[in-house]
Order: C-alpha cells, then structure tokens, then sequence
C-alpha cells in the first residue's frame, strides 16, 4: 500500500489575509488546515523540506493541496479564489501544502517554525 501523504495540512495566514480581503469569511481552522503559518512562504519550499514545529514536532513536506469542492461546500466560490495563474499562464494552487508527520509532539499556537531544506537538487511541490 501507498503511504499517507495528507497527514498534514499547512496554509499560510495570508491566504487567509487575502480570501478575507475579497469578501470570504476565513480564518485558522476553517479550511481543513492543521496548521496555520505567518511569513514562510510554504508554496515555494521544495518537496521534502522538513519543518521544525515548537520543541520536538517534525513534519516533512510532500506536496500541493489541490482545491476542491469542499472549499466551495464551505462558501461558494472559495475554489476557484484559492487558484490563480503566474506570470507565464500557469496554474498556482494556493489552499496550502501536505506533509506527513516524522516526529510527533506537542504544538501550540505561537510555536516557532524552523526550516531544513532538503540536500539539492531540489524539487517543485507537486500536487497530492
């Protein structure tokens, strides 16, 4: 069998900031996020980086959420405001990134996040 590479869901608080902006009534937890962030830009970290969460949390990072309909179950429209394009046309998905949990512990809200990159070459975040 495949292992789980959803056990995690991440978003970016200014995602948040920015659904908020265009009239969707968002904040942390409301968009299945286990995890919210502020000031990591998590879209461009490279698969596989593992992020260090308060004293002992390590999750490592798989891939892409992909929107679905269940944002637009939640408030209609929110699908298609958490897709964009980038300067060459192509698609960015915004609803956040997965991982899986490597070590357990506890986290809390204001815990610090550290980053470890994974050895180069690195790769893109695909969708999973």
């Amino acid at each position: 069998t495949q292992p789980n590479l959803r056990q995690v869901h991440l978003i970016h608080a200014e995602l948040h900031d920015e659904l908020r902006a265009a009239g969707f009534d968002v904040c942390a937890g409301v968009m299945g996020e286990n995890l919210t962030t502020r000031g990591l830009e998590l879209l461009a970290l490279p698969a596989a980086t593992r992020l260090h969460v308060g004293d002992a949390a390590v999750v490592q990072l798989t891939g892409l959420r992909n929107p679905c309909v269940q944002l637009d179950r939640f408030q209609p429209g929110l699908m298609a405001a958490c897709l964009g394009r980038d300067a060459g046309g192509a698609l960015v998905r915004k609803a956040g990134i997965m991982g899986v949990v490597v070590t357990g512990g506890e986290v809390r809200p204001g815990d610090a996040i550290r980053v470890e990159l994974p050895p180069v070459p690195h790769r893109p975040l695909g969708v999973v």
